[in-house]
């Protein structure tokens, strides 16, 4: 115990480092993320801009890469990291690879959300004048918030799992703490202070989007 209370500013700090790399994952991976679902969803057969080649090619990217585990897509990007100027460890190098494997799995979230939108509900806007371009990047988006935003819900707490596991290269936040500090160094004290932290930040997260969630479905 006594461990732990000299090395709380380091937890501290670790802390903030995890909410930092999880926010700037989320908003960089959460948009490319969004993007990407809406080209799967758009481009597939019997939607608004059906391109059978275009779909075909952006389905096998994602299948491609949303299998791999975190742990060995951290080692495999580490060289294309370095190659565009960020270092291969750090929070930097956290924000880049969780950002690489949340879009994948966030385009496929999105998709299988804007799948549930009812096609009558298209088809009612189609009639009423309004343009494939106004349906795809408002009316659906909207139809779909609450299951979105449970979607994101779930990705905000696998980004909060991939942080502590980006701890193992040196990435910084409550994985390297734990790492460094308690299980090199045979203290599970200070390892499971940085676990109870996690699981506080990870039922936050969990509770305000079940609360958005359940508002915007009541509508």
């Amino acid at each position: 115990m006594d461990r732990l209370l000299a090395l709380l500013p380091e937890l501290w700090s670790a802390s903030f480092e995890t909410l930092y790399v999880v926010s700037l994952a989320l908003v960089f991976g959460g948009v490319a993320g969004l993007l990407l679902g809406l080209a799967l969803y758009a481009t597939r057969a019997g939607s608004l801009f059906p391109q059978p080649v275009v779909f075909g090619v952006l389905n096998v990217v994602v299948n491609f890469f949303r299998p791999i585990p975190f742990v060995i897509l951290l080692a495999a990007v580490q060289p294309i990291a370095r190659s565009i100027g960020i270092p291969g460890i750090g929070p930097e190098f956290g924000i880049f690879a969780i950002t690489l494997a949340s879009m994948f799995a966030i385009s496929r979230i999105v998709e299988q959300n804007l799948l549930t939108v009812r096609p009558g509900i298209i088809e009612a806007a189609r009639a009423a004048g309004a343009s494939r371009s106004r349906i795809l990047f408002r009316l659906i988006p909207r139809e779909a918030l609450g299951p979105l935003i449970l979607g994101y819900t779930f990705i905000v707490v696998a980004l909060v799992d991939m942080t502590a596991i980006a701890g193992a290269v040196a990435a910084g936040g409550l994985g390297e703490f734990a790492i460094v500090y308690g299980f090199k160094q045979f203290n599970p004290v200070v390892t499971w202070a940085a676990v109870l932290i996690i699981i506080v930040i990870v039922q936050g997260v969990q509770l305000l989007g079940n609360t958005l969630a359940r508002k915007v479905l009541r509508r």
